[in-house]
Parts: structure tokens; C-alpha cells; sequence
């Protein structure tokens, strides 16, 4: 039951993976073309209507705290390191769909990088959000090691799970 329960976590989070990479990738091209005050008015026009029933929605409060010290170097770098980020994660989720084995490992050495990065980030500048996304990060890693010692792809374990979450008996 452990087993399949990992599998299905694993499973979960290469989707989510894929899914983050994908907002990531279209975030990071909108900000390459929109300058930093259309950023801040859609901040603004996003977040007015929830400010105006709660001033201290955290989520909303934070995302136009966030936004007004954009200016256009920092939003350049966001805008780089979002499509950059984006693209080795959909790269990553692509190859895990329809590769092989061999994936795995530059899986996890690309997480990997992106955790140390992230860790500088929380040295130097701290936030919830990098805090969460490294965790699942370094889970991703994990799980990803796991189904790589175990010596299966992708397919081999989405196929025993859906079965499993389906109740089907398979033989395997």
C-alpha cells in the first residue's frame, strides 16, 4: 500500500511539475513583452476587488507588495529565469512521459540545481513560497530516485497505478 501510495505521489507531482513548467514558461514570455507598471496595474486591477472586501488578504496583499518594486532589470531576470525554469521542467515531465530510464538522472540533477538555487534564494532574501516549492522539489528528487532504483519508467508505474487505483488485479 506504501508503495502505491508513492507511486501515485510521484506520479501527482511529475503532473504538477508539468502543469508549473507550463504556467511558468507562458508568465515568463508575457513578462518578456509587458512592461513593470502594466504589471503593477494588473496587480492592482486583480487584487482591488478582494483588498476592498479584506485589506489584509495575505495572497493579495503580497502579490502588490510584490510588484511594486518591479522595475525592468529585476523584471527581465524573473522574466528569464521563469522561461528558463519553465522549459527545463516541461523538458524534464516530456522526456520522463516518453523516454527512458536515462532520464532520470538529469531529472534530478536539473531539480537539483534548481533547489541550490532556490536555497541561495532563501539565504538571501527568504519567502514562504521558495520554502514550499524547494520541499516539493527535493520530494520530486526523491520520489524520482526511488523509481529510478527501482528500475521502471514512467509508463511501467502509471500503468500500476491507475490499475491500482482502479482495483484491477494485475500481474506484473
Amino acid at each position: 500500500m506504501r508503495e502505491r501510495v508513492l507511486d501515485l505521489v510521484f506520479l501527482v507531482g511529475v503532473l504538477f511539475k508539468g502543469i508549473d513548467g507550463l504556467l511558468e514558461t507562458i508568465g515568463g514570455i508575457v513578462l518578456l513583452f509587458v512592461t513593470p507598471g502594466q504589471v503593477k496595474s494588473a496587480a492592482h486591477a486583480a487584487t482591488s476587488k478582494e483588498l476592498t472586501e479584506d485589506p489584509h488578504d495575505l495572497v493579495a496583499t503580497l502579490l502588490v507588495h510584490g510588484v511594486s518594486h518591479l522595475h525592468t532589470g529585476s523584471q527581465m531576470f524573473i522574466a528569464a529565469y521563469l522561461v528558463l525554469h519553465g522549459v527545463v521542467k516541461l523538458a524534464i515531465v516530456v522526456a520522463l512521459l516518453v523516454g527512458s530510464r536515462r532520464v532520470y538522472p538529469w531529472a534530478m540533477a536539473a531539480l537539483g540545481a534548481f533547489v541550490v538555487f532556490q536555497v541561495y534564494e532563501l539565504v538571501t532574501a527568504p519567502s514562504v513560497g521558495v520554502v514550499v516549492l524547494t520541499i516539493l522539489d527535493v520530494v520530486i528528487i526523491w520520489l524520482t530516485w526511488r523509481e529510478w532504483r527501482r528500475n521502471r519508467e514512467l509508463r511501467k508505474t502509471w500503468r500500476g497505478t491507475v490499475d491500482w487505483i482502479f482495483r484491477r488485479h494485475v500481474t506484473s
